[in-house]
C-alpha cells in the first residue's frame, strides 16, 4: 500500500507510540512507509485529553506535550474537525455509540481516509478500514 492517505482511530495512535507491540505487521508497515500521508484528528487529541484528566489513561507526559511531541517525531498531520464533519455524524447509522468514533468515520468518509482501526464495529460503516 504506497501513496495511501490514513487516519488513525485514537486507540491505534497510543499503541503505536506506547504498545507498538501491539499492531499489525500490516499496520506498522504502513505508518513506516513515508509515502504515505498519516493523519491524526483534533477528535482523538480531545478524547485523549478527557480520559488522561479522568485518570482513565496514563500517559508520559501531559497530553498538552506529549501529543504535539510525538507527532513531529512521527511527522504525522493534525486534521481539524470541520463543520462538515460534524454535521454528517447525524446522518450516520447508530452501529457504535462512542461520539470520537462515530465523528471519525464522518471524517474519514468526507476526507476520503482510510481509517487504521482494531475496533470491529467499524465494519459495519461505509468506510475503508485497515487493521
Amino acid at each position: 500500500m504506497l501513496n495511501q492517505r490514513f487516519i488513525f482511530d485514537t486507540h491505534c495512535w497510543l499503541w503505536a507510540n506506547l504498545r507498538p507491540e501491539l499492531l499489525t505487521p500490516q499496520v506498522s508497515q504502513i505508518i513506516n512507509n513515508k509515502d504515505n500521508e498519516i493523519m491524526f484528528s483534533v477528535v482523538s487529541a480531545w478524547e485523549i485529553s478527557i480520559k488522561y484528566a479522568l485518570n482513565k489513561l496514563q500517559l508520559p507526559l501531559e497530553p498538552a506535550q506529549y501529543i504535539p511531541d510525538r507527532l513531529q517525531l512521527n511527522q504525522i498531520a493534525v486534521l481539524p474537525v470541520k463543520l462538515e464533519h460534524a454535521l454528517r455524524v447525524a446522518q450516520l447509522p447508530h452501529h457504535h455509540r462512542d461520539p470520537f468514533d462515530r465523528l471519525l468515520v464522518a471524517i474519514s468518509q468526507i476526507e476520503k481516509l482510510t481509517l487504521i482501526t482494531a475496533d470491529k464495529q467499524f465494519e459495519a460503516y461505509d468506510v475503508d478500514i485497515i487493521w
